[in-house]
């Protein structure tokens, strides 16, 4: 456990006296020296990670649109998608890694047996059937909560069968069958589905009748070209393929759906269908329609996938659909990088069990929140961050600087990363000729406006280098930072700690004014409303005139929210002026009575 005021007492001090202090006598007398006052700062007691968060510790009750999950692109990929070979281990270190949405590209494969590979490119395939078992092998070993299985289907009829057959085989119980109900408005939450398989894929009319049917075609990169196509041209192009009711009828709470528009989805969308949005429509939609996007996404699932023209497997920054709510952003797990530290570093909050909770703000009702602010967030306190970088131990050279000398010159960067308010970076001096204990001494200030989406990222670097300037980089939520001196393990590139490699640095995080110690998991949840009223729009029983009404319920609704949340605002700032103001008062009383005397 990490050690609190109000967890600290005599038997604790002891404990810690008795696990670090070297010498027999300073254990016998009660007293920590410096060799066992460096062990603690440098063991798990002085770590900067929350060791609370290394269990699931938020609320997994709520319906899975409320929470970010982790997912993969391609996950049978290990390097580029193009010529890059397809193996089993990209599936299973994805899920040993947390990842709780794998694809599966599904073709025809040669003697009636489906494969898995990506279309169109020269990377070899897999068996249907091998990827399936190491699928049901692994789903669950990192986390008990749903795994989804993206499902990208290009077979023919004949085969399609033979994927029901395999599914239903291999996956058997695990596969969730129960059909949603016509009048649900949520999906279930993780809890309610632990230890299932959710299919995602393309689903026939519920009124289909017929073995088989015609469904748009399920293909992402193709996906995207068409829609190029049609833009260019003014036409909707779209291509249908006849889908088999049986591996139909295994897709239930993931139906695959084509975006129109925000408009269509609020009409329209069911909550158990989602949409897969290529990178370019995603982050079109985050720049101009950021508010709507948001609210898009208190409903409904939204998949976003990377961009075709990413043939070396780079990935997108994942907070740039983050902050617009979309639950999965699809990352090539294989690449590493920034990127990937992010998303690494934002499913270790919870557990590492591969669901993250979302901000209030994105998932209440009413409430209101655009992705691209630049200021305050309505409702949500700001933070003060307070990071003095002390020193750095054991830096080690960088790996591809074969020519250069054994002395490193450090410098650090730390770096914040969230909604656009909040990025920003700042660094250290640099430290010559010195990679041992670096001393830097240089403190930062951040301002952080929506706490719950923002992560702080330490990098090393090399200011002398040839070839390569990384030493290693450690990246933590700030729901997960604990304040006071604290060392930090730096990792390498690919994510492995570098031994004996850390920084010394000192956290505090007060609120905006400064002292008060803000509440982990929901520093910036909106206070609780005291029965605050809306109006009641009442159906006349004119359809055309109800629905234009119903659409407009919720803009009512966060119209007044904004408005109140505006006049606490006003009554806040007239309260500290009054307070002033009385001050100034009192200390003229108090002036007038020296002088008198």
């Amino acid at each position: 456990m990490h050690l609190t005021v109000d967890k600290v007492n005599e038997d604790t001090a002891l404990k810690l006296i008795q696990t670090h202090e070297p010498s027999a006598q300073g254990r016998q007398q009660g007293f920590l020296s410096l060799d066992g006052f460096s062990s603690y700062l440098t063991s798990a007691e002085g770590h900067l990670f929350d060791r609370d968060h290394k269990i699931v510790c938020q609320d997994m009750s709520q319906p899975l649109s409320h929470y970010f999950i982790s997912s993969s692109h391609n996950t049978y990929l290990i390097e580029d998608q193009y010529r890059g070979p397809s193996d089993l281990s990209g599936y299973i270190r994805a899920l040993r890694m947390g990842c709780r949405c794998v694809e599966v590209d599904v073709w025809d494969g040669d003697e009636d047996e489906p494969i898995v590979c990506a279309g169109h490119t020269l990377s070899p395939p897999l068996l249907f059937h091998w990827v399936l078992e190491a699928i049901g092998r692994f789903a669950f070993v990192a986390s008990d909560y749903p795994l989804v299985l993206c499902l990208e289907n290009h077979c023919s009829l004949r085969q399609q069968k033979l994927m029901a057959e395999h599914l239903l085989r291999i996956l058997g119980d695990k596969l969730y069958r129960d059909q949603p109900k016509e009048g649900d408005t949520y999906l279930p939450s993780p809890q309610a589905l632990k230890h299932r398989i959710l299919l995602k894929g393309k689903k026939l009319e519920s009124c289909c009748a017929a073995e088989e049917g015609e469904v748009s075609e399920e293909d992402e990169a193709a996906d995207m070209v068409a829609k190029m196509k049609a833009s260019d041209s003014g036409e909707k192009e779209q291509k249908n393929f006849k889908l088999l009711k049986e591996l139909s009828d295994l897709v239930t709470l993931c139906c695959s759906v084509r975006f129109e528009d925000f408009q269509t989805s609020s009409r329209t969308q069911k909550p158990w269908e989602m949409c897969s949005l290529h990178e370019a429509l995603a982050l079109r939609l985050a720049t101009e329609n950021p508010g709507e996007f948001v609210n898009h996404n208190k409903h409904f699932l939204t998949r976003v996938f990377p961009s075709p023209m990413r043939v070396d497997s780079s990935n997108m920054n994942p907070l740039d659909l983050w902050k617009c709510g979309c639950q999965l952003v699809a990352m090539n797990f294989q690449t590493a990088g920034l990127m990937m530290d992010l998303t690494t570093a934002w499913f270790r909050q919870n557990g590492n069990c591969g669901y993250v909770l979302r901000p209030g703000i994105m998932r209440q009702e009413v409430s209101y929140f655009s992705a691209d602010t630049r200021d305050c967030v309505p409702g949500v306190s700001p933070q003060l961050l307070h990071v003095k970088v002390i020193s750095g131990q054991n830096l080690p050279k960088p790996k591809g600087s074969g020519a250069k000398g054994d002395v490193v010159d450090p410098y650090v960067y730390v770096e914040v990363h969230g909604i656009p308010a909040d990025c920003t970076e700042r660094r250290t001096r640099t430290v010559t000729h010195n990679g041992d204990n670096p001393i830097f001494d240089e403190s930062f200030e951040f301002q952080i406006n929506l706490p719950e989406l923002a992560m702080v990222r330490f990098v090393v670097l090399d200011d002398h280098f040839i070839g390569d300037e990384f030493i290693g980089q450690y990246t933590i939520p700030l729901e997960c930072l604990l304040p006071g001196y604290r060392h930090v393990p730096l990792q390498s590139l690919t994510g492995e700690e570098l031994p004996h490699a850390r920084l010394f640095v000192h956290v505090a995080l007060t609120n905006r004014r400064g002292g008060g110690k803000p509440h982990k998991r929901g520093m910036s949840v909106r206070k609780a409303r005291k029965g605050r009223e809306y109006t009641a729009l009442r159906d006349l029983g004119l359809r055309p005139v109800d629905e234009v009404f119903r659409m407009a319920s919720p803009l009512l609704r966060e119209a007044t929210d904004l408005r109140e949340n505006m006049q606490v605002r006003t009554d806040l700032r007239e309260n500290m002026q009054v307070r002033t103001d009385l001050r100034g008062n009192m200390q003229g009383r108090t002036d007038l009575r020296r002088t008198c005397r």
